[in-house]
């Protein structure tokens, strides 16, 4: 323009009810999540840029991010990263960094700045064959409430085109004017959304 990984313990065995056997022709198998939301990697950032590509290319011409400035995040800022997972394919994700002035810049695009308090939000891209599911909004509201974990953010701001703000705004972002950041002849919103308090929102708010 990232919900953390959950380990949970192991049940104990019952030592009444010995594990069923696994009948005859019949193997276990390891079956992935069917669902799962985690940070993104650098190993992430080809299937990443896959569906950027598709989602952005066709649209407006430019991708916010390319391959080398997904691995660039992925590596210093895994943390405000998220994607979602199913069945082991990524379908959809965020990518943030952090930045330290009131109104993005130029700048903002490829620099990630550690002591800043406002999420960059560089990126939200869906998997074609999982739109209009409302998949984007779903995770969006997933990522806010995890920048509620981190103390130092007060703050998500972005930056989209005009027909992408009434999707914003039903998930809680506000309209702060047009932006300074041009691209050729496109011209963008910048939208934020304060990150304390953003848990009050509904998540089916319709967005």
């Amino acid at each position: 323009m990232i919900q953390m990984p959950v380990t949970r313990a192991l049940p104990m065995p019952n030592a009444a009810q010995p594990p069923s056997p696994v009948s005859p022709g019949r193997q276990r198998r390891h079956t992935l999540p069917a669902s799962e939301f985690r940070p993104l990697s650098p190993q992430d950032a080809a299937s990443v840029f896959e569906i950027e590509r598709e989602a952005f290319l066709s649209v407006s011409g430019e991708c916010p991010l390319y391959l080398d400035d997904v691995r660039h995040f992925l590596s210093l800022c895994p943390e405000l990263s998220l994607g979602w997972f199913e069945e082991g394919r990524l379908v959809a994700f965020i990518i943030g960094s952090l930045w330290d002035e009131d109104k993005l810049s130029a700048e903002a695009l490829t620099r990630h700045k550690p002591q800043g308090t406002a999420v960059h939000i560089h990126v939200l891209a869906v998997h074609r064959t999982f739109r209009q599911q409302g998949k984007g909004s779903v995770l969006l509201w997933r990522y806010m409430q995890h920048l509620r974990s981190l103390p130092c953010v007060r703050r998500a701001v972005l930056m989209c085109q005009d027909f992408l703000v009434p999707f914003y705004q039903r998930c809680g972002f506000e309209v702060r004017g047009p932006c300074d950041i041009t691209l050729g002849a496109l011209s963008f919103v910048e939208m934020q959304c304060p990150v304390r308090g953003h848990a009050s929102m509904r998540r089916n708010s319709g967005c």
